[in-house]
């Protein structure tokens, strides 16, 4: 299902780019051809008044003129009909999928900026992930550790115990042959030795050894009680030991499950960072196309409006040589760049004196890198919604409608391909062909791309090349 979505959503983008660019340039087309259309219904109008003012029959030549003109006019209604009811219905359809389309922004607007919040508290969760697999792993280490140690312990308390069992039955068996020969020989012995008239020295001496036999037995009783209760402690030692290794091993094996569990909810987690990863990628993917189309249409406009002054300088040309021709005068070469050269020359004379289009906080500057993109190619200067954009400078207004990537979007042609782009506007005052001064209120703030804040992209470009708008402008 995701794969049979995703291929949806990418069949939906494309034809609704298709769509888009067809609105966008439909206006433009329908305004050259009508353009073309009247220039040369005119000139086909002026040429029959032309030849009747230099014919000699005045009177048939104006009438002849006017029929024409009555004919044509009918002709002319006939023909606009079709095309205003077209051009207003092909309006109706736009305005519709426009709205369309600015919903979809909102909503993914929103989106994006979840993902951006889960990818953060993901990023935090995985930090915490991270650390907590290190501090387990040290753990289970530290356990290990102790796990051995207590071993050792433990073997070393079996040894000791066993070497003092043994030293115990000898003793209890020293113990035993002594009170044996205690029992058999009785105290009768000592009395019979003491009243048997030998010799003094050896009875001195039988006596001395039956002492020696009940002091040896009396220590070997002490020994042996103290070894018996040394035995005793060694046997709780080591039983208290087995008990800590299980306690050890219990200790262990929570902790390894644990470990197991955090290193499945870390690969879970590496899953969803590599997915947004991805997402992310795309969009900046998508961030480079919006960029590339930007460049292409200021291109375009720049190139359109080259063409446009030369055709303008060499009508001017033609009118000049004209107007010398009739005069009897030499005829004067028109500089096709003068207006060019002028219009340079009052823009780039402004420059450090230029304000800022609207007031605000610049929360994106040109050049720093995007955290998800290219770098910007202006600055993005956070404002409040609805807050008034104003033209930096005098110009005309060249583009004016929506574009993907930048929303609501105006240009405004400063001559001498200079150009200012003001984007992500809620409402836009002027519309293609309006001149401007600077100050005037071209639109107003809103966030109507793809960026999340309220405020204003705004780009300065020369030659169709962006460059740092700050080295232009004053904050004062």
């Amino acid at each position: 299902m995701p794969v049979k979505k995703e291929i949806g959503c990418h069949v939906f983008l494309l034809a609704l780019t298709v769509f888009l660019s067809a609105v966008l340039t439909a206006p433009y087309t329908a305004a050259q051809t009508s353009k073309k259309t009247a220039t040369t219904q005119n000139s086909k109008t002026k040429t029959p008044a032309k030849s009747g003012s230099t014919s000699t029959k005045k009177t048939t030549a104006k009438p002849a003129t006017k029929t024409a003109a009555s004919s044509k006019k009918p002709a002319k209604a006939a023909t606009k009909s079709p095309a205003k009811a077209s051009d207003t219905k092909q309006k109706q359809v736009a305005e519709t999928e426009r709205g369309k389309v600015r919903q979809q922004l909102t909503h993914l607007k929103k989106e994006i900026g979840k993902t951006e919040t889960e990818k953060g508290k993901a990023a935090d969760t995985l930090a915490k992930s991270e650390e907590a697999i290190k501090s387990t792993n040290r753990t289970i280490q530290e356990l290990e550790q102790k796990h051995a140690s207590t071993e050792n312990r433990l073997g070393q308390l079996t040894s000791e115990q066993s070497q003092l069992e043994k030293t115990v039955a000898q003793q209890q068996d020293q113990l035993a042959k002594l009170l044996q020969e205690q029992y058999i020989s009785g105290n009768e012995d000592r009395m019979k030795l003491l009243l048997s008239g030998d010799n003094p020295n050896r009875i001195n001496r039988e006596l001395q050894y039956m002492t020696y036999i009940s002091e040896a037995q009396a220590k070997l009783t002490i020994a042996l009680r103290a070894n018996l209760k040394t035995v005793d402690g060694k046997r709780q030692q080591t039983e208290s030991t087995k008990q800590e290794l299980e306690k050890i091993a219990q200790q262990k094996q929570t902790q390894k499950q644990k470990l197991e569990k955090e290193k499945a909810e870390r690969a879970v987690l590496l899953a969803q960072l590599s997915s947004k990863l991805k997402e992310q990628q795309k969009q900046a993917e998508r961030l480079a196309q919006d960029e590339k189309r930007l460049s292409s249409l200021v291109d375009n406009l720049a190139r359109k409006i080259e063409e446009q002054r030369k055709a303008a300088a060499a009508r001017k040309a033609a009118a000049a040589k004209k107007q010398a021709a009739k005069k009897g005068q030499k005829p004067q070469k028109v500089e096709a760049v003068a207006d060019a050269e002028s219009a340079k020359s009052s823009f780039a004379q402004q420059r450090g004196r230029m304000k800022l289009p609207v007031r605000g906080t610049i929360t994106a500057h040109y050049g720093s890198k995007r955290a998800d993109g290219p770098s910007w190619k202006g600055i993005f200067i956070q404002s409040g919604h609805g807050a008034d954009i104003r033209s930096v400078a005098n110009g005309e207004v060249v583009f004016a409608d929506w574009l993907r990537g930048f929303g609501n979007l105006i240009i405004v042609d400063h001559g001498a391909q200079y150009m200012t782009i003001y984007a992500n506007a809620q409402t836009l005052r002027k519309k293609v062909g309006d001149n401007v001064k600077g100050g005037d209120v071209i639109a107003n703030v809103g966030n109507s791309s793809d960026n999340t804040q309220t405020g204003l992209y705004f780009e300065m470009r020369h030659n169709g090349r962006a460059f740092n708008p700050m080295d232009w402008v004053t904050t004062r």
